[in-house]
């Protein structure tokens, strides 16, 4: 079967993709410009403000991607949702049309129920590649949504186009390197100055160590976007950063004021929950349709998604130490004007390398796409985080009518908690907003 046509044969419930030879799709690339100049931006919806399937499956797949019992790290969680999401997005498109796809054109029967292709697209795709464990719960989620749908002609053809879009994706990844093995090692029994030293201890394994080896979904070498290195320890600009956060970042700060700790701890929710949460809200509230909502959802994601394979090469290539390491152990640093103090603990901390931010290259390329979507930085915009997983918390929303503004918040956010040099979250923020602009450049092209 070829990419551009799918089989008419059902798969049979609970049996799926897996296990049988998939189709080779081709690559996705930049599509052909016809023009020197942007693509017009398409008029979106004025529709109601309301759920629909997209982000219904949104907000579905979260509990089978990184569920409490078997939790996977954020930027990991991240690259199986966008996965997803780009099923999502190929089956709505294959119906509604407007944009390029972004693996190849499905050819879906004329009235195909668009909400059936789409949560059939996203239910494949995530039993494809959660833990088996978390079947039950997907196929009590997709039964149950289905039964939702009258059964007749277009919910049948419309299955069937989700199939095809699930296919096609599953194929596509099928050698991505998601399922890797990377395991992290000191230069020594102890991690030398400068160097990265895990939670725990040269003995214990950080966090998405394999990420620097997942190919990316629209460039082809994860080094492409790495930024040109850390500070030198001696510089100026490093004892700069390194008295900002030893003043500010220290857990008990005299100088830290209590609106500056909530913020820290406003954004340390897990990064993929959070924003997946919060790009379902501004979604429903903007009153998106699907076709809109799949493409918003794909430009953010795999924005997201790239920028963190991206910026996980940056931290596994260049392994720098973190302010809970480097602080105590100033005195190795080589820096007369860094004094050590074996006192201090951050407010937060993190198990992978410190250099470039994860929040930076990742909440940018974020950022970056929805301002791209809508055209401009200038979207209000109230963001929550979860006072379950952050108890902590005091302000749970925060509002912005300013993409640029999060993003200078989150800046101070991570230096404040004590987990970022600041000259680490500038790099990670370019490195978000060259990523973004490359993904919002060449893919989710209007059509029209």
């Amino acid at each position: 079967m070829t990419c551009q046509a799918f089989s008419r044969r059902r798969a049979v419930f609970g049996v799926l993709f897996l296990g049988l030879a998939l189709a080779a799709c081709e690559a996705p690339g930049a599509p052909d410009e016809t023009s020197a100049g942007m693509v017009r931006r398409p008029q979106l919806s004025e529709a109601p403000a309301a759920p629909n399937v997209v982000t219904d499956w949104a907000g579905i797949v979260p509990s089978a991607v990184n569920n409490p019992a078997f939790p996977r790290p954020p930027a990991s969680s991240e690259v199986l949702h966008a996965t997803i999401v780009l099923a999502m997005y190929d089956a709505a498109i294959a119906i509604e049309g407007g944009y390029q796809p972004f693996t190849a054109a499905i050819e879906a029967p004329a009235g195909a129920d668009v909400r059936a292709a789409v949560a059939t697209a996203a239910y494949l795709t995530a039993r494809a590649r959660v833990l088996a464990s978390q079947y039950p719960y997907l196929d009590a989620q997709y039964a149950a949504y289905l039964a939702g749908i009258p059964d007749d002609q277009a919910k049948s053809d419309g299955i069937l186009v989700g199939e095809a879009a699930a296919q096609q994706v599953i194929a596509l990844r099928a050698t991505d390197g998601f399922d890797n093995v990377v395991l992290y090692q000191c230069s020594g029994v102890t991690a030398a100055a400068g160097e990265f030293e895990p939670n725990g201890g040269c003995a214990t394994q950080p966090v998405d160590a394999k990420m620097a080896q997942i190919r990316p979904f629209t460039f082809t070498d994860p080094s492409q976007f790495r930024p040109g290195g850390p500070d030198p320890l001696t510089s100026s600009s490093y004892t700069t950063d390194f008295i900002e956060v030893r003043d500010y970042g220290r857990a008990n700060s005299a100088v830290r004021t209590s609106a500056q700790t909530d913020v820290a701890f406003f954004w340390s929710e897990n990064a993929y929950v959070h924003w997946n949460r919060n790009l379902i809200d501004l979604a429903i509230s903007r009153g998106l349709s699907v076709r809109e909502t799949a493409r918003f959802f794909a430009m953010a994601h795999i924005s997201a998604a790239d920028a963190a394979i991206a910026g996980f090469d940056a931290k596994y290539s260049f392994r720098v130490w973190r302010p809970r390491t480097a602080i105590p152990r100033a005195g190795s640093d080589g820096n007369p004007d860094t004094d050590p103090d074996p006192t201090w603990v951050p407010l937060l901390t993190v198990n992978h390398p410190e250099y470039p931010s994860a929040h930076g290259f990742w909440s940018t390329a974020v950022t970056d796409a929805v301002a791209e979507f809508f055209g401009t930085h200038r979207v209000s915009w109230t963001i929550k985080t979860s006072t379950t997983a952050v108890p902590q918390v005091v302000q749970a929303e925060r509002s912005y009518d300013d993409l640029n503004a999060v993003m200078r918040e989150i800046d101070d956010a991570r230096v404040w908690a004590g987990l970022h040099w600041r000259h680490s979250m500038r790099h990670g923020d370019q490195i978000g907003r060259k990523v973004a602009k490359h993904v919002v450049t060449n893919f989710f092209r209007p059509t029209l």
